[in-house]
């Protein structure tokens, strides 16, 4: 695994793990990375210092170093001490709340409305005409669709996808 420094267009930095250096490439090229802040797609990596051990301390200094430290963490079978998981806070109290707002809003909106999925264009347009009756309807559109909707005068609100129905 390794952790990433990660900066969006908007200038959020953030930090993210992948399984390796590959896995990052390919999982920005397919736009899977996305800035927990703002949702942009467009996401780079920040500048990071390594962090190197230091071999020229004199075996006093580091004799009196390990006295002093925390007895040793346990091992699994590799070597590779074992680390209790531990919960991680990605964000503060007010962005939690902010996608709690976000979470009950979109609810309100599938509840209340109909799913017509890939045929919402046409569903819309049918209203538009009076060829159906109005009512609240969600689906997908394409981004030229949605233009061309606008366009002719036919109101559409984009309903972004929440970010856990991303993972």
């Amino acid at each position: 695994m390794i952790k990433y420094a990660l900066v969006c267009d908007a200038a959020h930095e953030f930090e993210s793990w992948f399984a390796s250096s590959g896995s990052y490439d390919q999982q920005v090229k397919r736009g899977f990375v996305n800035c927990p802040y703002c949702q942009s797609p467009k996401v780079t990596k920040a500048v990071m210092a390594p962090n190197i051990a230091r071999t020229d301390k004199s075996g006093n200094e580091r004799a009196m170093k390990d006295r002093d430290a925390a007895p040793p963490e346990p091992s699994n079978d590799t070597g590779a001490p074992v680390v209790a998981p531990q919960q991680l806070a990605l964000l503060d109290e007010r962005q939690q709340a902010l996608r709690e707002m976000i979470r009950e809003l979109h609810e309100k909106i599938v509840a209340s409305s109909d799913d017509v999925g890939e045929a919402f264009p046409e569903e819309a347009r049918k209203m538009h005409d009076g060829e159906t009756p109005t009512r609240s309807i969600r689906g997908k559109a394409s981004f030229e669709e949605a233009r061309a909707l606008l366009e002719d005068g036919i109101p559409v609100l984009p309903i972004p996808d929440l970010p856990e129905e991303r993972n």
